[in-house]
């Protein structure tokens, strides 16, 4: 007997490319990026600078070196920058901010979220003894606090008092597509405001690889020399973004599918004695706590893993559940009975 497919809950970055995308990144027009002929990538930096409102955009491998490009663009070694707790500039690019752009982050607010006030009040004008903070940073969604959705009205109070303090914006979007989906709203409303935005083609939208930064064309002029220094220049990647515009075109509207599935999982989670979980999951992402009496979450996992079912403990005693194309209703309802049938012992 066949044993069952393993159902990946590790994160919307484990999606395979499919068949019409493969086809797409075979048949790319390319030349060679970095010496600036490369038609396709050209169109998706023209198009994604169109989506999110912005002057131009280039096209970096990853989301942590579009953020670190963003940081070299808006400030000087020593600068200080404000981002939420448990922001991706701070848990998960191995501490780029201070080693490359040699800045220092603080945190403010909670749970994904900070308000004005939160700014205002952790702004620093600078002194020859303290360093002014140069840089506000928004992360939408946020993936720590369990895909965390800043709406439109959220945004605009952050950008305001910003602004006011003579302030720079940079928008980690990673998975901005995400909260369009979840908001009704946009990436061009949602990234309004912001002098640079990021944004991750393999999260959620299925791509291989691959994230874009825009803003103005004078700051992607200075974008493209910190690429180059990152070593993030790559010769034929018309491929690559084939596989960008490819899912831009079949893969945003059906990330309320993914939207829909993490709801359902974590309702069905809601109700198994030991779990904690927030039955309204805002986009893709469940984050699912466990009580004292239950093993801890490196344990749990790996208790679920010989059952076919692949998650990531996110701290001691939470696990993260995240649904992708890769994973359909039927594979969150196994999902479901197998973390009941660990968690019941």
């Amino acid at each position: 007997m066949t044993a069952p497919a393993t159902v990946d809950l590790r994160s919307d970055t484990v999606t395979r490319p499919s068949a019409g995308m493969r086809a797409a990144m075979a048949a790319a027009e390319v030349g060679d990026a970095v010496l600036g002929d490369d038609p396709t990538v050209h169109r998706l930096q023209d198009r994604a600078a169109e989506l999110l409102g912005q002057e131009a955009a280039l096209f970096v491998p990853s989301g942590t070196m579009a953020n670190q490009v963003a940081l070299k663009v808006h400030c000087e070694p020593g600068d200080d920058v404000l981002a939420c707790d448990g922001a991706h500039l701070m848990w998960y690019e191995s501490g780029a901010a201070g080693a490359i752009a040699g800045v220092q982050i603080r945190s403010i607010g909670r749970a994904g979220y900070f308000s004005d006030d939160d700014v205002a009040s952790a702004h620093w004008s600078g002194s020859p003894t303290i360093p002014a903070t140069r840089l506000l940073c928004v992360e939408n969604t946020h993936n720590r606090s369990g895909g965390v959705v800043w709406t439109r009205e959220d945004v605009d109070e952050v950008v305001a008092v910003a602004r006011r303090l003579n302030m720079r914006l940079h928008l980690d979007g990673a998975r901005l597509m995400n909260a369009a989906i979840a908001t009704g709203e946009s990436p061009r409303t949602l990234a309004s405001g912001f002098d640079t935005v990021s944004m991750c083609f393999s999260k959620g939208l299925g791509a291989p690889i691959g994230s874009v930064i825009a803003g103005s064309r004078v700051f992607m002029a200075r974008a493209l020399r910190f690429r180059r220094m990152l070593g993030g220049g790559m010769r034929q990647s018309g491929v690559l973004a084939a596989a960008a515009l490819w899912a831009l075109d079949h893969n945003v509207q059906r990330l309320a599918e993914d939207h829909a599935n993490a709801r359902w999982l974590a309702e069905r989670l809601a109700v198994v004695p030991g779990l904690i979980v927030d039955q309204a999951p805002p986009s893709n992402i469940v984050m699912v706590d466990l009580a004292p009496a239950l093993p801890a979450a490196k344990e749990l996992s790996a208790r679920l893993a010989t059952r076919g079912v692949l998650c990531l403990p996110f701290g001691e005693r939470r696990l993260r559940l995240v649904t992708h194309l890769d994973v359909d209703r039927a594979a969150c309802a196994r999902a479901a009975d197998e973390l009941a049938n660990v968690a019941r012992g």
